[in-house]
């Protein structure tokens, strides 16, 4: 076992770059160790980034969030805007995903290893945000709330609150436990699933194209297409929140970043950044002419008020209540169960770099990979708390408070590592590093930027009579997320600034590396004594660790 302490007392970077020559890493480096080798293997190919990715974003949302959406902006032709809009600010941020992937090759983790990067000052307090921020909103919650619907509709039983949760619970048991026995399967698992998803997908658009040629019970499979803009909205609430709806649901073409440090590629970058544009691509297909085929079978007003069931009622409009009007939710549930493991596997290798950064208590154990090989302790974290927020979300406005609860911090976040981009750009030439080999252009990162701070503005503007997505006041979920990131807040200043002043002593890094080879960083207290030129004075830890 080593040590090695860094007191960081100046703004550093990190410098796990593929473009620096070896000569001259001489800048300290910045969070989590870096793991040369991953103790997690090297499972991941270019298929696999590519089923991670459109596992995660071909799930609950294309089922869910039409209706929703439509409910929001008020005309077909919005809806499609904004269908073709979104994945285009997705591309934006594989552009920017992928210039900080090429500056740290060998970090998983994506969004947390950029922000502990990008702001290094004040020291700790981006990393601790993220931590305490992703811990409390590690949820599986959304998708598992959607299985839970269409499973109890398979089998025709009344969708209640105590049942809507007790299926969703069931179903993330299932999901932790296929996570935490084996990577390789659950890898094996995600790409057999989406390879059904895909098929799903795609019957579902033929069956559309059945509908729009005539073939099919619908009469008239056109009438929502005349005068598709008509009761368009302009409140920028609405509009806000239908964008946000459909972002999250292409939320995932970055999921396969998150696994960076397991790709066994010889260009571990290129391999995810063309899994990001490959899956955005195929996505965008799938869900736009999906939608097509929603709005070709359903009327306009049913599909305003379908919830989440939009995809229910289209196989009902088509089939009726045959056999086949009955089978076909099976796949929509398949799909939400297949997005929940995709969503897992990404979510988890997140937590276990927040506790490589000695940010969680007992960080040996949420970042061991003992005893499967998987980080079991952080799949055990985020089951818990998909637990809790089941538990104590009223189950009528469950999927959409929570989906914009999800999305607000993120938003947040994702704002930063594009302003984020721009100092690091700095600092590197400072220090005259090579510039990124996947630069990203100045529009893809103003874009990327400019639309974050649109969704995190607008929410807060009144929405029109009758189009809110929840029962309560609609910018709940604004004030929930601001009060999660204050809370982190308040937590810094407590633990690194108020504490270390009370107490006499500074913070400071050890790395130890674990018996399966991964290497954590502990923040531990230094007292003045031993700062200032001896090694008399004692360390103890800052967070409890075993």
């Amino acid at each position: 076992m080593t040590n090695v302490e860094n007191a960081l007392q100046s703004e550093v970077l990190d410098t796990q770059s593929e473009d620096v020559p070896q000569e001259e890493n001489d800048i300290v480096p910045v969070g989590a160790p870096v793991e040369q080798s991953s103790p997690l293997g090297h499972e991941v190919t270019l298929i696999s980034s590519l089923m991670l990715n459109l596992g995660y974003m071909i799930g609950s949302g294309i089922y869910s969030v039409p209706g929703v959406v439509l409910n929001s902006v008020g005309s077909i032709g919005l809806l499609f805007v904004f269908w073709l809009l979104a994945p285009l600010l997705a591309l934006c941020g594989v552009m920017v995903y992928s210039e900080y992937a090429s500056m740290f090759p060998k970090r998983s983790g994506a969004r947390v290893v950029y922000l502990e990067q990008a702001y290094p000052r004040p020291r700790f307090l981006v990393p601790v945000t993220f931590a305490v921020t992703s811990v409390l909103l590690a949820y599986n919650a959304t998708s598992s709330v959607v299985f839970a619907q269409y499973a109890l509709g398979i089998f025709d039983i009344p969708i209640t609150p105590v049942r809507q949760t007790a299926v969703a619970i069931a179903v993330c048991t299932v999901c932790v436990a296929i996570v935490g026995l084996s990577t390789k399967w659950s890898l094996r698992l995600v790409n057999f699933l989406t390879g059904l998803k895909l098929l799903s997908l795609v019957f579902l658009i033929f069956t559309g194209a059945l509908v729009l040629g005539g073939f099919t019970r619908i009469r008239d499979p056109f009438a929502n297409f005349q005068s598709p803009f008509s009761g368009s909205t302009t409140n920028p609430n609405s509009l806000a929140t239908g964008l946000v709806k459909i972002n999250w649901t292409f939320y995932g073409w970055q999921n396969a970043f998150s696994v960076l440090g397991e790709v066994r590629t010889p260009d571990p970058v290129r391999t995810v950044r063309k899994a990001g544009f490959l899956s955005l691509l195929l996505s965008t297909c799938l869900f736009f002419f999906v939608n097509v085929a929603y709005v070709a079978a359903v009327p306009k007003d049913e599909i305003s008020s379908s919830g989440q069931l939009i995809g229910a009622l289209f196989f009902q409009h088509v089939f009726g209540k045959s056999f086949t009007a009955q089978i076909l939710p099976v796949m929509v549930a398949l799909t939400c169960f297949g997005s929940m493991i995709a969503g897992t596997l990404g979510e988890a290798r997140i937590l276990r770099e927040v506790a490589r950064q000695g940010l969680l208590p007992y960080p040996r154990v949420f970042a061991s990979t003992r005893p499967f090989g998987t980080p079991l302790a952080p799949l055990c974290l985020q089951y818990f708390l998909t637990v809790f927020v089941l538990v104590t979300t009223p189950a009528q406005d469950a999927f959409n408070f929570l989906v914009d609860l999800f999305s607000y911090p993120k938003l947040v976040f994702d704002a930063a590592i594009a302003i984020g981009v721009w100092r690091l750009r700095r600092r590197r030439m400072l220090v005259g590093l090579a510039p990124s080999k996947y630069r990203a252009g100045f529009f893809f990162v103003f874009t990327y930027l400019t639309s974050m701070l649109f969704l995190l503005t607008m929410p807060w503007v009144p929405p029109a009579p009758g189009h809110g997505d929840v029962s309560f006041w609609h910018a709940t979920y604004c004030v929930a997320g601001i009060g999660v990131l204050a809370l982190c807040g308040i937590y810094y200043w407590i633990w690194i600034v108020f504490l270390p002043r009370l107490g006499g002593y500074i913070i400071v890094e050890e790395v130890e590396c674990l018996e399966d080879g991964t290497l954590i960083a502990r923040l531990k207290r230094k007292h003045y004594a031993s700062v200032a030129g001896t090694d008399s004075g004692q360390q103890e830890p800052l967070l409890v660790s075993t």
